[in-house]
């Protein structure tokens, strides 16, 4: 690992409920001793939250449509309950963690996606203002942030995590990006993928072997090492756990 370049570690939404999750990630993160960011979901909390509210839960290619109603409950979830729970643990664990969202200082300028059709109040992130999270790097803070976001006229937006968080590691010219999921790596059926290359990615995403949430994280990894960033993980906490010892983890993505 290279200890002078930052790391990015986006959390997946599905595991933030758990005390348990968020102990052992908060022991790993403090064991990093290294300029961090997270950027972190709450997928699970908000599909629940939809539920209960009788608002309709729909995905179009791996990402989450959001209308008018679905939009505020989104903002309400990830960047108030998610993003101070997360903040919470890190704080016990002796970390100076910061929460914030892509609105608060204009860290993240989105726009509002267009393809695929259809998606409501589902944005991209543009702009990162590295130099803001660089400085708090330099202070020893540990930015933690929920990818809600707004456009130019002040609309919100929700951005999918795995998106904002390649963003954020071409901005800060991260060493690594690791996506913290519910799952050990890519699958191939029961396969666990232990390296991939960008072509052998495309390849399995043409053949429908990639897909559902994988899929925005395959291809923000991709983006991510075209832009620079030196590899990806995709592995779960226990692989996260291995690698801090130094240990192979699964997936490895190289370009």
């Amino acid at each position: 690992m290279d200890n002078r370049r930052p790391m990015v570690l986006k959390i997946g939404g599905g595991e933030v409920d758990s005390p348990e999750f968020l102990e052992r990630m908060s022991t790993v993160v403090a064991a990093l001793k290294r300029p961090l960011v997270i950027v972190h979901g709450a997928g699970k909390e908000i599909g629940r939250l939809l539920e209960k509210l009788a608002l309709e839960v729909r995905f179009v290619e791996g990402l989450r449509v959001t209308d008018d109603k679905a939009i505020e409950v989104v903002e309400m979830v990830l960047s108030g309950l998610v993003n101070k729970r997360i903040v919470g643990a890190l704080q016990l664990k002796g970390l100076k963690a910061l929460g914030l969202s892509g609105r608060d200082l204009g860290l993240i300028k989105a726009k509002k996606m267009t393809q695929p059709a259809g998606l409501g109040h589902v944005g991209e992130p543009g702009i990162v203002n590295a130099l803001l999270l660089n400085r708090m790097l330099e202070l020893g803070w540990l930015p933690v942030v929920s990818p809600v976001s707004q456009d130019e006229a002040g609309a919100v937006l929700n951005i999918n995590a795995d998106h904002v968080a390649q963003k954020v590691a071409l901005g800060l010219k991260a060493a690594e990006l690791v996506f913290l999921s519910n799952v050990p790596a890519v699958l191939e059926g029961d396969h666990e993928i232990g390296a991939l290359s960008g072509a052998d990615a495309e390849k399995l995403i043409k053949m429908g072997i990639i897909t559902g949430g994988m899929l925005p994280k395959v291809r923000s990894a991709l983006s991510a090492l075209e832009g620079g960033v030196q590899k990806v993980l995709i592995t779960d906490i226990s692989g996260m756990e291995r690698y801090l010892a130094g240990k192979v983890v699964a997936t490895m993505i190289t370009k």
